[in-house]
Formats: structure tokens, C-alpha cells, sequence
């Protein structure tokens, strides 16, 4: 059985479809991109998965059990974190405390939840930071940051979307050393990106979107090469390639 199934996912916004009869399932431990051209309902796949909205058809399973429709705080409980495009911290508050939001999802006592956040910061990169507000922090740490909380939840999924874009290439790589990393803890990721070169020697597949349907489904080698996906999202220089 797979960890998570996507079946028939369907939603729209005011008569707009976001997201079309979507279905695929992940594996356990795999790092799965979700690419595509903006607009295509990457973001809006991602709500439906952490349980910020409710799919108006189909259904989302964990361990074969079903999830969508439970609301974020019991998709949290039950193992998924995600990250936002638009980073979320909470800037009147020191980098220490945004990731002790995250570890409180799994103790309530301070003590507990402070070492959990103080060896999460660790992980990340983070904890030379860990005192200063979060608004203080740059751009590419303010991005671990998010992921940092998100890790402190003790997730088995972790959704990660666009953590990659908008840095330099010596901070992207390390991002995806990071995501590495993630990974070998045992965590399964999905990962929306749109740094093509960056993303596809990381992810085992890729799901396409396109115009809120799955467009195609495959190893990256076969993604770069397929004439539909080159056509709506990668362009000219893939197919020259």
C-alpha cells in the first residue's frame, strides 16, 4: 500500500477548477516533485493534502485511511507539515520560539518542546540564529525556518512548496542537501519547484500538472522528453536539448 493516495481530488473556487480529478499515490521515503505552469493547481493540490480545504470530489488517504475533509490540526497529528511559497513566521517572535510552535504539536510542556526545537534549528542549519527575531533573518533562512517548524511537528510527509526558488545557486544546493536530508530521516517529501535544473536530479518523479489536471507521471528522464509537458511548461530549449 502506498503511504499517500491522491483519488479523483477535485475543487474549485467561485465555478474556477483548481484541481481536476487528480490521482497518483507516493511511496514511502520517496522525494516526489509536483511540477507545472503557474496556475496549473499545485498549491491548491497541497491545501487539499494538509486539510486547508476540503476536496469537493474524491478523497486523500494515509495508510489507507482517509484524511481529507479532517481539517489541518488532525492531518498535523496524523503526520503532514508543509511549507508556505509565501513565508509564515512569526516575526515578534525569536527564531527559538517559531520552531517551538512546531514541537508543541507533540508535547506540551516547554522544557520538551524547547530541546526538540533547539536540535531541529541544528538540523537546519539554524542554530547559531536561534535568539534573534525571526524578521531579522535573510530571505534563504527565513526558508529553513519554515522548514525547521514544520520538522519540529515530527512529520512523516513534509510538503514543500517552492522552497528552492528565488536563491542563488550556492543556496539552492544547499536547500537540496537539506531536502536530502530530510529524506534519510525517513520522511517522505513532495516538493513544488520550479528551478527545473535543481529539481529533477533530486526527485525520484515528478507528477505534472496543467490547467488543474495531471498532465503525465514519470521518472524525471522521461518528463524532460515528453513533447506535452516541453509544450505547456518547460519550452523550446528542452525540446532543442
Amino acid at each position: 500500500m502506498a503511504l499517500l493516495e491522491i483519488r479523483g481530488v477535485s475543487k474549485s473556487f467561485g465555478g474556477v477548477a483548481a484541481n481536476v480529478e487528480i490521482s497518483f499515490e507516493v511511496e514511502a521515503g520517496e522525494i516526489l516533485g509536483l511540477i507545472g505552469p503557474n496556475g496549473a493547481g499545485k498549491t491548491s493540490l497541497f491545501n487539499a493534502i494538509s486539510g486547508e480545504v476540503t476536496p469537493d470530489a474524491g478523497e486523500i488517504l494515509l495508510d489507507g485511511q482517509r484524511i481529507s475533509g479532517l481539517g489541518p490540526v488532525a492531518c498535523a497529528e496524523r503526520g503532514i507539515a508543509r511549507t508556505f511559497q509565501v513565508v509564515r513566521s512569526f516575526d515578534s517572535m525569536t527564531v527559538l520560539e517559531n520552531v517551538m510552535v512546531g514541537a508543541f504539536a507533540r508535547t506540551a510542556r516547554p522544557p520538551a518542546a524547547m530541546r526538540a526545537a533547539q536540535e531541529t534549528l541544528e538540523f537546519c542549519g539554524l542554530a547559531a540564529r536561534a535568539d534573534r527575531p525571526a524578521w531579522s533573518l535573510s530571505p534563504p533562512e527565513k526558508r529553513r525556518l519554515e522548514m525547521a517548524r514544520a520538522l519540529a511537528t515530527q512529520p512523516r510527509i513534509m510538503l514543500l512548496d517552492e522552497m528552492l526558488t528565488g536563491l542563488t545557486p550556492t543556496e539552492a544546493q544547499g536547500g537540496v542537501e537539506l531536502v536530502r536530508a530530510v529524506q534519510r530521516r525517513g520522511i517522505t517529501v513532495i516538493m513544488v519547484e520550479h528551478v527545473m535544473e535543481v529539481v529533477l536530479p533530486l526527485v525520484s518523479r515528478a507528477v505534472v500538472l496543467n490547467l488543474g489536471r495531471v498532465l503525465t507521471i514519470g521518472l524525471p528522464s522521461e518528463i524532460v522528453r515528453n513533447p506535452e509537458v516541453i509544450r505547456a511548461y518547460l519550452g523550446d530549449r528542452y525540446a532543442a536539448d
